[in-house]
Protein backbone atom coordinates (compact mmCIF):
# COMPACT_ATOMS: atom_id res chain seq x y z
CA UNK A 1 0.00 0.00 0.00
CA UNK A 2 1.75 3.21 -1.01
CA UNK A 3 1.38 6.40 0.93
CA UNK A 4 0.45 9.72 -0.73
CA UNK A 5 2.17 12.80 0.75
CA UNK A 6 0.15 15.50 1.47
CA UNK A 7 -0.36 18.24 -1.40
CA UNK A 8 1.59 20.92 0.61
CA UNK A 9 4.61 18.83 0.97
CA UNK A 10 4.23 18.34 -3.13
CA UNK A 11 4.47 22.14 -3.71
CA UNK A 12 7.33 22.62 -1.46
CA UNK A 13 9.20 19.90 -3.23
CA UNK A 14 7.94 21.05 -6.58
CA UNK A 15 8.74 24.52 -5.65
CA UNK A 16 12.58 23.49 -4.61
CA UNK A 17 13.11 21.84 -7.61
CA UNK A 18 12.32 24.13 -9.87
CA UNK A 19 14.60 26.77 -7.98
CA UNK A 20 17.48 24.61 -8.10
CA UNK A 21 17.23 23.87 -11.80
CA UNK A 22 16.82 27.85 -12.18
CA UNK A 23 20.18 28.30 -10.48
CA UNK A 24 21.60 25.47 -12.18
CA UNK A 25 20.50 26.76 -16.04
CA UNK A 26 21.86 30.31 -15.05
CA UNK A 27 25.47 28.26 -14.42
CA UNK A 28 25.12 26.00 -17.50
CA UNK A 29 25.53 27.11 -20.94
CA UNK A 30 24.07 25.30 -23.90
CA UNK A 31 25.09 24.99 -27.28
CA UNK A 32 22.14 24.86 -30.05
CA UNK A 33 22.21 23.09 -33.71
CA UNK A 34 19.05 23.29 -35.53
CA UNK A 35 16.92 21.42 -34.10
CA UNK A 36 18.24 21.28 -30.33
CA UNK A 37 19.37 23.03 -27.48
CA UNK A 38 21.90 20.80 -25.48
CA UNK A 39 24.93 20.28 -22.58
CA UNK A 40 26.31 16.99 -22.67
CA UNK A 41 29.87 16.75 -21.97
CA UNK A 42 31.74 13.75 -21.80
CA UNK A 43 34.87 12.52 -19.67
CA UNK A 44 36.56 9.73 -22.10
CA UNK A 45 39.54 7.54 -21.63
CA UNK A 46 41.25 5.26 -24.15
CA UNK A 47 44.24 3.61 -23.93
CA UNK A 48 47.21 2.18 -26.62
CA UNK A 49 47.18 -1.29 -27.05
CA UNK A 50 48.78 -3.75 -24.36
CA UNK A 51 48.38 -0.27 -22.65
CA UNK A 52 52.41 0.38 -23.91
CA UNK A 53 53.69 3.39 -23.16
CA UNK A 54 54.29 5.08 -26.90
CA UNK A 55 52.63 8.95 -26.59
CA UNK A 56 55.60 10.10 -25.54
CA UNK A 57 58.61 12.05 -27.94
CA UNK A 58 56.29 14.37 -30.85
CA UNK A 59 53.00 11.52 -30.21
CA UNK A 60 51.87 13.27 -27.91
CA UNK A 61 51.72 16.80 -29.17
CA UNK A 62 50.50 15.21 -32.69
CA UNK A 63 47.54 13.50 -31.17
CA UNK A 64 46.41 16.63 -29.85
CA UNK A 65 46.18 18.17 -32.63
CA UNK A 66 44.15 15.48 -34.17
CA UNK A 67 42.10 15.70 -32.06
CA UNK A 68 41.52 19.23 -32.52
CA UNK A 69 41.24 18.61 -36.10
CA UNK A 70 38.25 16.27 -35.28
CA UNK A 71 36.69 18.68 -32.88
CA UNK A 72 36.60 21.31 -35.31
CA UNK A 73 35.36 19.19 -38.13
CA UNK A 74 31.92 17.87 -35.69
CA UNK A 75 31.41 21.24 -34.12
CA UNK A 76 32.41 19.75 -31.26
CA UNK A 77 34.64 21.15 -28.07
CA UNK A 78 37.46 19.99 -25.78
CA UNK A 79 37.02 21.36 -22.10
CA UNK A 80 40.73 19.52 -20.99
CA UNK A 81 42.98 17.45 -22.81
CA UNK A 82 45.64 15.09 -20.76
CA UNK A 83 47.64 13.10 -22.96
CA UNK A 84 49.77 10.29 -20.71
CA UNK A 85 52.60 8.00 -22.26
CA UNK A 86 49.78 4.98 -21.53
CA UNK A 87 46.18 6.50 -21.78
CA UNK A 88 44.20 9.94 -22.84
CA UNK A 89 42.08 11.91 -21.24
CA UNK A 90 39.58 14.13 -22.57
CA UNK A 91 36.75 15.86 -21.14
CA UNK A 92 34.34 17.13 -24.45
CA UNK A 93 30.89 18.35 -25.20
CA UNK A 94 29.30 16.81 -28.33
CA UNK A 95 26.73 17.26 -30.42
CA UNK A 96 23.79 14.55 -29.34
CA UNK A 97 22.96 13.60 -32.57
CA UNK A 98 26.56 13.27 -33.74
CA UNK A 99 26.88 11.25 -30.24
CA UNK A 100 29.74 10.47 -28.35
CA UNK A 101 30.47 6.71 -30.06
CA UNK A 102 30.66 8.38 -33.21
CA UNK A 103 32.95 11.07 -32.27
CA UNK A 104 35.60 8.89 -29.96
CA UNK A 105 35.41 6.36 -33.39
CA UNK A 106 36.55 9.13 -35.30
CA UNK A 107 39.27 10.45 -33.18
CA UNK A 108 40.53 6.70 -32.71
CA UNK A 109 40.27 6.01 -36.16
CA UNK A 110 41.92 9.26 -37.87
CA UNK A 111 44.65 9.38 -34.76
CA UNK A 112 45.90 5.72 -35.35
CA UNK A 113 46.00 5.79 -39.11
CA UNK A 114 47.98 9.45 -39.35
CA UNK A 115 50.23 8.56 -36.18
CA UNK A 116 51.10 4.89 -37.55
CA UNK A 117 52.11 6.74 -40.98
CA UNK A 118 54.17 9.47 -39.38
CA UNK A 119 55.87 7.82 -36.65
CA UNK A 120 56.88 4.07 -38.01
CA UNK A 121 57.87 2.48 -34.36
CA UNK A 122 54.41 2.76 -34.02
CA UNK A 123 53.94 0.11 -36.90
CA UNK A 124 56.69 -2.13 -35.93
CA UNK A 125 55.80 -2.41 -31.97
CA UNK A 126 52.02 -2.13 -32.16
CA UNK A 127 49.67 -4.78 -34.24
CA UNK A 128 46.82 -1.79 -34.01
CA UNK A 129 47.47 1.56 -31.98
CA UNK A 130 44.14 1.62 -29.63
CA UNK A 131 42.07 -1.05 -27.95
CA UNK A 132 38.89 -1.38 -29.30
CA UNK A 133 37.52 -0.18 -25.92
CA UNK A 134 37.07 2.75 -24.37
CA UNK A 135 35.38 5.01 -20.63
CA UNK A 136 33.17 7.24 -21.21
CA UNK A 137 31.00 8.91 -18.97
CA UNK A 138 28.63 11.92 -18.55
CA UNK A 139 29.34 14.77 -16.47
CA UNK A 140 26.38 16.11 -15.71
CA UNK A 141 26.45 15.24 -11.43
CA UNK A 142 30.24 16.83 -10.98
CA UNK A 143 31.09 20.02 -10.88
CA UNK A 144 33.31 20.96 -14.54
CA UNK A 145 35.61 22.43 -12.29
CA UNK A 146 36.41 19.07 -10.40
CA UNK A 147 36.15 17.13 -13.10
CA UNK A 148 39.28 19.86 -15.02
CA UNK A 149 41.10 19.50 -12.00
CA UNK A 150 41.44 15.46 -11.99
CA UNK A 151 42.19 15.13 -15.15
CA UNK A 152 45.33 17.82 -14.89
CA UNK A 153 46.47 16.21 -11.74
CA UNK A 154 46.22 13.21 -13.36
CA UNK A 155 49.63 14.40 -14.90
CA UNK A 156 51.26 13.99 -11.73
CA UNK A 157 49.98 10.75 -10.15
Amino acid sequence: MKRRLPELRTFVALDSFLLYNDAMAKQREFKSNNNVVYSCKYHVVFCPKYRRKVLVNGVDERLKAIIQQVVDETQSEVLELEVMPDHVHLLCEVDPQLGIHKFVKRVKGRSSRLLRQEFPRLKSSLPTLWTHSYFVSTVGGAPLATIKQYIENQRTV
